[in-house]
């Protein structure tokens, strides 16, 4: 079986502060949602939504990475928020802080954006067991 190519990936003292960035992230975006005094059972409803974008790397890895990375940026919960200031929304700055908090969790346990080859590829480096270790 063919391994793969060596990817980028941040290493060293910035792959550590990217790590304690997504640390304050998941806090900030989690304090904030409570600010909205939205039920605390949705956060726990909606928390591992983005998780979901997983599922289409069921189509293969390009497409995968290409959902999955749409779905883990904070570009989408920084628009909800936006719109959810200018339309004075609750619920949508909760989401919206939920999303980041989501976001925030998973650069905080390293898992990164991925590549288009493989779930296990991110920028933050290879997630899971790699074949040496195993």
């Amino acid at each position: 079986m063919m391994e793969h190519a060596r990817l980028p990936a941040v290493e060293g003292m910035p792959r550590m502060l990217l790590r304690v960035e997504g640390l304050a992230l998941f806090a900030l975006a989690t304090v904030g949602f409570g600010f909205t005094g939205l039920s605390w059972w949705l956060y726990a409803l909606v928390f591992f939504t983005p998780d979901l974008s997983f599922a289409a790397y069921g189509a293969g890895p390009r497409l995968g990475a290409m959902v999955y990375n749409a779905a883990h940026t904070t570009i989408l919960p920084a628009l909800l928020a936006g719109i959810g200031l200018v339309l004075d929304s609750t619920i949508l700055l909760g989401l919206a802080a939920i999303f980041a908090a989501h976001i925030g969790f998973d650069r905080m346990l390293g898992y990164g954006l991925k590549y288009g080859t493989a779930f296990s590829d991110t920028h933050l480096g290879r997630i899971g067991r790699s074949k040496a270790a195993a």
